[in-house]
């Protein structure tokens, strides 16, 4: 069975992502892998990590002078894997691979795979979407809970972006994939979509928050959360690389309403206290803080503080004095959930920062990811 897009094409160093405000873009980039220099390999797979925030193929190689040389080859994270309709299935242990793709500087055991072939009958892009994309069926979802209160329960996600490349040619940009026919037709701009998209937190510092952020190594796992596989902070970890997200609603053996919620990027938990007036005066500081919400109508307003410090999102870090405030509301015509959020923190931030992004139901059901960052220079210096 030979797979392939009609929208995608087999490039990506050059895709146009800067310009779209959107959770994708997050993400941590290519470290040392050579964008600009192409190479094949064919070998005989030996692994398949399926981890978060990169998968790894691993295969033997024959060299030009007989011996073996293993390769881990970079690939999308578990969750965007399983999210675009791939099957663990497709990567058996044994079989023939080919790959395309772009050498790491310093490894020359690793890649970074832009097309793949397994015995001759897939040939797959890394971007690739194989799922239908059908909506999720709320024909008997209750739209309320017994309290009355909206029905947030349920496992939800930001639509994907699909590399898709316009009339006009070039190497494509990343779309959302409900927008990605219209823009390989030629019907709307990448201004048209851009209008689309939430807009990006305006970040405005104290002198302390700009030298924070002047020191701050993005590429570091000690200064950037992203590559030891620990949160950098819920509002930034509830996009992030196109995570399924999971909201349970339930009264605890206590008594008390309660609603859980898991990141589903790297599985990190908090908890909301629905109710409750006020927060307790003996909080431990958490990465989660302490978080209690309160219905005004149709909106779950929650409040949360006792941070530790960390990072708010890369390179603004964040104190304990942190602040937040979400607003979840539901459309419930298009299930839309919405997330205005507000963030204080008068250690780093001169003023708010402020922004909103969109969940929908996912068609895919949350599931918990193994997290290994295995991308060479990040696991040298874990």
């Amino acid at each position: 069975m030979r797979r392939s897009h009609p929208f995608l094409r087999p490039a990506l160093a050059a895709a146009v992502l800067s310009g779209l405000a959107l959770p994708a873009f997050a993400h941590h980039g290519f470290g040392l892998f050579q964008l600009d220099i192409k190479r094949e390999w064919e070998g005989t797979l030996t692994k398949m990590n399926l981890v978060n925030p990169h998968s790894y193929m691993e295969l033997d190689v024959v060299k030009e002078d007989g011996s073996i040389q293993h390769m881990r080859c970079e690939m999308r994270a578990a969750t965007l894997i399983r999210r675009s309709g791939w099957s663990t299935e497709m990567f058996k242990v044994g079989s023939h691979v080919k790959i395309e793709g772009n050498p790491h500087r310093d490894d020359p055991g690793a890649c970074y795979i832009e097309n793949f072939t397994i015995d001759n009958t897939i040939t797959m892009n890394r971007n690739d979407q194989l799922s239908s994309g059908q909506p999720v069926d709320t024909s008997d979802r209750p739209l309320r809970l017994e309290d009355g209160q909206l029905n947030l329960n349920g496992d939800w996600a930001v639509e994907q972006l699909v590399l898709t490349v316009p009339p006009s040619g070039g190497n494509g940009s990343m779309i959302p994939k409900s927008m990605s026919p219209d823009y390989a037709a030629g019907r709307i701009t990448l201004e048209d979509v851009q209008k689309t998209q939430p807009p990006r937190p305006r970040v405005v510092y104290t002198e302390a928050g700009q030298a924070a952020a002047d020191a701050f190594d993005r590429s570091s796992p000690e200064d950037n959360p992203w590559y030891a596989c620990k949160p950098t902070s819920f509002i930034r970890d509830w996009t992030a690389d196109w995570p399924i997200n999971q909201f349970k609603h339930y009264t605890t053996a206590e008594g008390e309403k309660v609603i859980d919620i898991i990141y589903g990027l790297y599985n990190f938990e908090r908890r909301i206290h629905i109710g409750m007036t006020e927060h307790p005066a003996n909080i431990e500081p958490s990465y989660a803080g302490h978080s209690i919400g309160n219905w005004e109508g149709d909106t779950l307003v929650v409040d949360t503080i006792g941070f530790t410090p960390g990072v708010l999102s890369p390179p603004t870090r964040s104190s304990e004095q942190m602040h937040i405030v979400e607003r979840f509301t539901l459309d419930t015509e298009t299930m839309a959930l919405k997330r205005e959020y507000s963030v204080t923190d008068p250690v780093y931030l001169a003023a708010p920062y402020e922004s909103f992004d969109v969940m929908y139901l996912s068609d895919v059901p949350f599931a918990p990811a193994t997290c290994e960052e295995m991308t060479p220079e990040f696991r040298q210096q874990q």
